[in-house]
């Protein structure tokens, strides 16, 4: 009687207040509905009393860990559970996160980093294979006119990298955070650059190797398994896409000190990464920022923008250019949760059920947050602060003049 009451006056409170179109079905039979409607959007059907705390504290975190652990199973479109999840999540919303952060604040040494990115990214090659493009780019893709489909976007997102930084050929590129290697090989075959990329993932530097050699790139590209503040000497170009994000907060000084370091007296960086857009670089809000860690991306930490170019300027780097693409991101999200979703028989012979309902709402909770502005996304440029201005280009337009880059097609 107890959680019977406490449910039926929290789903009347969503009711009056949000008018949220789900309907809970409990695994008695009895139905309470968060709104009005004839038929409801989303059916949550709670499979075991276990899950009620969980659901009467609804943060993206709680409700995300009942789905995946099966104490809840739900129907309807997955845009919908999404935005069912987060109309929930708000009616109750509460400050959460705090001891992760702390947590988290503390991590972050090579062991630590290291055991992180393994455990993100040494799912299998053939899971990612099954929703990313072919190219295998797990990183915001770049939409120039908004039709593209996805691997053109993603060719665009490097191309578009490799011209903001001016690469030319016979210059040495370092990409912390290679992943599959996509970026220098395309840096090698069609910029004309000699590139070394590193990872921390052993799939991914099996996998880059193998593309590496199947290219016939040996002497233009070399794949390191090594940690970018092991990396020796200095190159005139430093890529790093989707790497910030975890270093965290407090080390960003140094991060960028070590890009610094890297770089030689004239080179060029190009830093993309995720951001927060609490200007307080917290949380994802809701309670999203604790399943992520605890799911997805465990250490990972989300600076604002304005925190990121501050601790460039500590690093001893001078930026010259910053460039949103959080429209970019959602649109890019939306397509790899359309791929999970057509590969799902395949998906899930990859990978248990609980790692396939972890992704399957990562992915769809991410397209929702990049489209809603609850985290955001920038390309920053910058180079060895300190330096004359007189190497600065006039004029942005450089990076979208139609010359095509070495070799293409």
């Amino acid at each position: 009687m107890f959680w019977e009451k406490k449910l039926s006056q929290w789903a009347q409170q969503v009711k009056s207040q949000t008018n949220v179109p789900a309907r809970l079905v409990l695994w008695n039979g009895q139905q309470l509905d968060f709104g009005e409607f004839v038929t409801p959007q989303v059916t949550i059907k709670v499979q075991s009393a276990t899950a009620l705390p969980m659901l009467l504290d609804p943060s993206l975190d709680h409700l995300g860990e009942a789905y995946i652990k099966g104490l809840l199973d739900i129907d309807g479109r997955l845009a919908d559970i999404i935005n069912v999840s987060y109309a929930l999540a708000r009616s109750t919303a509460a400050g959460t996160g705090r001891l992760a952060r702390v947590a988290r604040h503390f991590g972050h040494s090579k062991a630590s980093d290291r055991r992180a990115i393994q455990y993100h990214y040494d799912v299998s090659n053939d899971f990612y294979k099954l929703w990313l493009d072919e190219s295998m780019v797990y990183s915001c893709a770049y939409f120039e006119n908004g039709d593209e489909d996805l691997a053109t976007a993603q060719r665009k997102k490097i191309d578009h990298i490799l011209t903001k930084i001016r690469v030319q050929p016979g210059q040495r590129l370092l990409d912390i955070g290679c992943g599959w290697g996509a970026l220098v090989l395309r840096a090698a075959s069609q910029f004309g650059a000699q590139c070394v990329g590193v990872t921390l993932s052993q799939n991914q530097f099996d996998l880059a190797t193998e593309r590496v050699r199947a290219a016939g790139l040996q002497d233009r590209v070399e794949i390191r398994l090594q940690d970018y503040r092991d990396v020796p000497g200095q190159f005139d170009r430093i890529t790093s896409v989707g790497m910030f994000e975890h270093v965290g907060r407090k080390h960003l000084p140094l991060y960028f000190s070590r890009v610094h370091d890297l770089l030689a007296e004239d080179g060029i960086a190009l830093n993309h990464g995720i951001t927060s857009t609490d200007a307080d670089s917290g949380e994802v809000s809701l309670g999203g920022g604790d399943f992520i860690d605890r799911y997805v991306f465990p250490d990972g930490e989300l600076p604002h923008i304005s925190l990121a170019l501050e601790s460039m300027q500590r690093g001893g780097l001078e930026v010259l250019d910053v460039e949103s693409l959080r429209r970019h991101y959602a649109r890019t999200l939306s397509i790899w949760t359309e791929n999970f979703e057509s590969h799902a028989a395949q998906i899930h012979a990859q990978v248990d059920e609980e790692k396939f309902r972890i992704w399957r709402v990562y992915l769809a909770g991410c397209a929702h947050a990049f489209e809603n502005d609850d985290v955001s996304i920038f390309q920053v440029v910058c180079r060895r602060a300190g330096r004359s201005a007189q190497q600065i280009p006039w004029s942005r337009r450089y990076m979208y003049e139609s010359d095509k880059p070495l070799g293409e097609m």
